[in-house]
């Protein structure tokens, strides 16, 4: 029962969090998305030591192990967009490919700078 309860709780704490940032994304009209601002809040929180982990992991890795079950309402969304994608296919599939290269290329040089500044200090 405790365990249902802790995990009640950080659901809570997450929700919250979630709710304030939507909160305050409505009455400044920010440009953001309040489920981006949210998971920023948090990470700053949880960096600060203001929530700690223990706060927050059991909803985490519960929503962690579901999140699949998160995505099947937007593929089945998706199939009402077959003409978009019939007509704009390859650009859709070029802004794919794209936007996924470009991070993956910068964080691997990025590593590989860091790597090599450590070993010149160390």
């Amino acid at each position: 029962m405790t365990q249902t309860l802790k995990l009640l709780a950080q659901m809570v704490l997450l929700v919250i969090i979630y709710h304030a940032c939507d909160w305050f994304v409505t009455a400044t009209g920010l440009p953001i998305p309040a489920t981006v601002l949210g998971v920023a809040l948090l990470f700053l929180l949880l960096l600060s030591g203001i929530v700690r982990l223990a706060h927050v992991e059991l909803a985490a890795d519960l929503l962690l192990k579901h999140l699949v079950f998160f995505f099947v309402p937007v593929a089945v969304g998706l199939m009402d967009w077959g003409g978009v994608f019939a007509e704009h296919g390859v650009i859709l599939l070029a802004a794919i490919l794209v936007s996924t290269a470009v991070p993956v290329v910068v964080v691997g040089l990025a590593a590989q700078r860091a790597q090599r500044a450590q070993k010149i200090q160390g």
